[in-house]
């Protein structure tokens, strides 16, 4: 698997397997191409997309998939010219909240990204958050600050490997509009920045639900990159509803 992700170049790749988990519909294994992950977001819902697909679904199909983070259920709607797709993410958690005044905290964040101190949003402090696999949340002070991130790969190594998190979620939000703008960077330079990162749309939205009156967010991601995307997340009790849009590019089969 790790072989077949190297080769595709992508993002994440994922390969379907039968389930092992009773009440599950099947197992999703999800791989950058360096490494498995246990959870992520926009290729869960991708791939629950294309199982659908292979089923032979017309109008709606709803499953129950299982990774490594736990069990998430996702909602299909194939109908209407648009394929759409919803997942139930695990149950937030949070973890600390960054020191603004420490040199390996906020501070260090922003420095990892190329940022001064002052493109903090000082209202929103930087955390760790968890909807299935733990992000940096980094909210900015501004759009032009998002715009002139330069990311040191090795400085958001070291900043986010001892606090269990995976990248780092760099947004600059509206709570009263409900609408946010990020930029998503992985920890390692062999996958460098994502253009829709469902696993960081999450936390955001669980993270602005904590700190905030916005339990609904509209991100644009991408944008920087030439790949602009549009997620859509949702606080519902102590978990996030995460959605997104899909286009199928290629159908085919592969010869080993």
């Amino acid at each position: 698997m790790l072989a077949f992700a190297r080769e595709t170049r992508l993002s994440e790749t994922t390969f379907v397997q039968s389930a092992t988990v009773a009440g599950t519909d099947y197992r999703n294994r999800i791989w950058t191409v360096t490494g498995e992950l246990p959870f992520a977001g926009h290729p869960s819902l991708g791939t629950a997309i294309a199982v659908a697909r292979a089923r032979g679904e017309t109008e709606a199909a709803h499953y129950v998939q299982q990774t490594g983070a736990g069990l998430q259920p996702i909602d299909v709607d194939l109908a209407g010219g648009v394929t759409t797709a919803s997942m139930l993410q695990e149950p937030a958690i949070f973890g600390a909240e960054l020191d603004p005044a420490d040199a390996g905290g906020a501070a260090g964040a922003l420095a990892a990204l190329g940022l001064p101190a002052t493109a903090a949003d000082s209202d929103l402090p930087p955390q760790v958050v968890s909807t299935g696999l733990a992000q940096l949340v980094l909210p900015l002070r501004s759009l032009e600050d998002l715009a002139h991130i330069a990311p040191d790969f090795e400085a958001i190594r070291a900043l986010v490997e001892p606090r269990g998190a995976f990248g780092v979620y760099a947004a600059y939000c509206d709570p009263g509009a409900g609408t946010a703008r990020a930029r998503y960077f992985f920890h390692d330079a062999g996958v460098g920045e994502d253009s829709a990162t469902g696993s960081a749309a999450g936390p955001l939205c669980a993270y602005l639900a904590r700190h905030t009156d916005c339990r609904a967010v509209e991100i644009t991601q991408g944008v920087e990159m030439g790949r602009p995307s549009r997620l859509r997340a949702e606080a519902v009790d102590d978990r996030v509803r995460v959605s997104g849009d899909a286009v199928v590019l290629i159908d085919g089969t592969i010869d080993f």
